[in-house]
């Protein structure tokens, strides 16, 4: 989608956000990151301390003099960098940072065979924010949690939801997830590591349950 190009996937739950000027380079989450040709980093979103999402060897690779990292305390205590370059956030908490405003949802299992991955006391977080006129949601790590029911009256852009199960939201839950916060658009992530051969089938689901907002699939960066 035309509408989409500022939005790249690079992969699990990494993705790369540029405002429309150029001014400004976002990422959330880098892991894993393959291309040489990655911009450096205004502000860097972390969800949480897990090394597939909160990975100081793929901070390295963007960072630069004046990128601020904005995670949760325990992630930033992982990441050597100045401390003036690093912003502690918390769930339910509004910031601005630089002049960017966003906004932090928990992020969290109920699930009781995944509550020992992601524990609500953590205090691990999604984001909300607005780039280019889109209000975006990366959930990090979630089950479908209760505070999702509440994000249908914020009329989301974009929703990133993760669907690959063992440690988060399976395929049928991010459909109920989806279908509660109605975003425009509904994005896939964090599933193609944990699903195998099996991606595609779930996509296929994914789109053929969501009914209250456009299910896109992106394809990942290489």
């Amino acid at each position: 989608m035309d509408d989409l190009k500022d939005i790249t996937w690079l992969g699990h739950a990494s993705f790369f956000f540029s405002d429309n000027l150029g001014n400004r380079i976002y990422y959330i989450d880098p892991f894993d990151l393959k291309s040489q040709t990655l911009q450096k980093a205004d502000l860097i979103f972390i969800t949480h301390a897990h090394y597939d999402h909160c990975s100081f060897e793929d901070v390295k690779k963007i960072i630069k003099d004046k990128t601020t990292v904005i995670a949760p305390i325990d992630c930033l205590e992982k990441i050597d960098i100045a401390e003036t370059q690093k912003y502690p956030v918390s769930p339910n908490q509004a910031y601005i940072v630089k002049g960017f405003s966003f906004q932090t949802i928990p992020a969290y299992n109920i699930k009781p065979e995944r509550l020992a991955a992601h524990p609500r006391e953590n205090n691990w977080v999604g984001y909300i924010f607005t780039i280019n006129d889109k209000k975006i949601y990366h959930s990090g790590d979630a089950d479908f949690i209760p505070e999702m029911n509440e994000l249908k009256t914020l009329h989301l852009d974009i929703a990133i939801l993760p669907m690959g199960g063992t440690y988060t939201m399976d395929v049928i839950e991010m459909i109920q997830a989806a279908n509660a916060i109605a975003a425009k658009v509904t994005i896939p992530m964090h599933y193609k590591r944990l699903l195998g051969e099996k991606y595609r089938e779930a996509e296929e689901k994914l789109k053929a349950g969501v009914t209250n907002s456009q299910v896109v699939i992106l394809q990942e960066l290489q």
